[in-house]
């Protein structure tokens, strides 16, 4: 068996040779991971092992504190921050389970687009096709799995942002309910939507970092049987202009299910649909609570920031408190209806995303195609986060370009989904 610290080795010499084009680790920590392999080396000579994450690669998103440096959430203004004056609590956790973190990965600025492009620090290519985008806002850690230079990547998750990376990139993405995992130390796009999610090759990955950052240490979990599974398919409004190969894909998946047992049956969920679309129309909650918490910036730096992003969230500093009063409460009900809604179905599938990852340059060159995109990009997933559910994107095989199937279930049900995962993963083709 190879030891983590030639394995770590080899990711360094890649690294080495693009350095001067590196688009996907802004920072890599070279001297404090050559020495937690060489720990975790030590440790397997000894008979010792942390558990399931001992000696895996492991990046992290740009946005979450290591101590010593400032957290730079892909924004050259913070460059000038006080240092973190201690790791994140899923820095630390991961630390105590014996991962090497490698570096640091690329984001949009401030988390705030699930296309993937960052002015100051370079955008990184698509893994599969590098003239394609990478998808937003974990960027870097969607390619950074897929191209093989870490095990495992820390990504936050605020409206799709592990999901759309990992469907663009051919892994496995996952977001928890929110507020399951400590979000101390990582810098916020919105305090209520955000979460830290694991991007992986596989399903057992995901569960293995996310019972770490959890705080569980290790957790079994034991696929769950496809034979009788309630699976709902919310067609409407969240299936519209989904291009063919995604559409075909997707099909092709729910038919394997049914053939090994599973009730697959359509979900109404749009009522629901356009009430959430209702409340959030003179602003999306993501965007307000972004207003709030870059209000000291936002304008007066406003030339330093990438205008895809500042243009969006400045304009929100106009909402009243009024109107995210009404439009948080009017969430809760949401909430509580979608949950009813869903109790019928172990399970709710449908694409990631409807599109695969689009070509790079022509959504630099047309603003109006950059936001007619984004949109569509974001579509599927925003839901998810909205109504405070739990989501995980599967990449589905056999196909040209990746594509992305996502399982969802209801609020607190983390552990059924990943099971339910570990059997769908399992029962399509590879």
């Amino acid at each position: 068996m190879m030891s983590v610290r030639d394995r770590l080795e080899e990711v360094f010499e890649r690294l080495e040779k693009r350095a001067s084009d590196e688009r996907v680790y802004p920072k890599v920590y070279w001297a404090a991971a050559r020495a937690a392999a060489d720990a975790a080396d030590e440790r397997r000579r000894a008979g010792v092992t942390l558990g399931p994450l001992d000696g895996a690669l492991v990046s992290v998103k740009d946005l979450l504190d290591v101590k010593g440096e400032p957290t730079l959430a892909g924004s050259r203004i913070f460059r000038d921050r006080v240092p973190a004056g201690e790791d994140a609590d899923v820095v630390r956790r991961l630390r105590q389970a014996g991962a090497v973190i490698i570096g640091k990965t690329n984001m949009v600025e401030f988390a705030f687009s699930g296309i993937g492009l960052n002015p100051h620090f370079g955008t990184p290519g698509n893994a599969i096709d590098p003239k394609r985008i990478p998808g937003g806002s974990s960027s870097g850690a969607g390619v950074a799995v897929a191209e093989g230079t870490s095990d495992i990547s820390i990504g936050s998750d605020t409206g799709g942002s592990v999901r759309i990376p990992a469907a663009f990139n051919g892994v496995v993405g996952f977001k928890p309910t929110a507020h399951r995992i400590s979000l101390k130390g990582a810098f916020p796009l919105s305090y209520s939507l955000d979460s830290l999610g694991p991007l992986g090759r596989s399903v057992a990955d995901c569960i293995a970092a996310d019972a770490v950052m959890a705080g569980y240490g290790a957790l079994v979990s034991t696929p769950y049987p496809l034979s009788g599974l309630r699976v709902g398919v919310p067609r409407g409004r969240l299936f519209s202009q989904t291009e063919a190969l995604v559409a075909d894909a997707f099909e092709a998946s729910l038919r394997r299910l049914s053939a090994l047992g599973a009730r697959v049956s359509d979900c109404d969920l749009e009522d629901l649909l356009e009430q959430m679309r209702e409340a959030t129309s003179r602003a999306s909650i993501a965007s307000v609570e972004a207003a709030a918490i870059h209000s000291d910036w936002i304008e007066t730096r406003a030339a330093e920031i990438d205008p895809r992003v500042q243009k969006w969230i400045a304009l929100r500093l106009a909402t009243t408190a009024a109107d995210y009063i009404r439009m948080m409460r009017k969430r809760d009900e949401l909430t509580r209806a979608m949950d009813r809604r869903l109790a019928p179905f172990d399970v709710v599938a449908l694409p990631t995303i409807p599109i695969v990852a689009p070509l790079m340059a022509p959504l630099i060159a047309d603003e109006k195609l950059y936001n007619k995109t984004d949109t569509l990009v974001l579509r599927n997933t925003t839901p998810i986060n909205q109504f405070d559910l739990t989501a995980i994107s599967l990449p589905i095989p056999d196909v040209p370009l990746p594509v992305g199937l996502m399982l969802v279930a209801r609020h607190d049900q983390d552990r059924r989904l990943f099971e339910i995962a570990l059997s769908v993963e399992s029962a399509l083709p590879h």
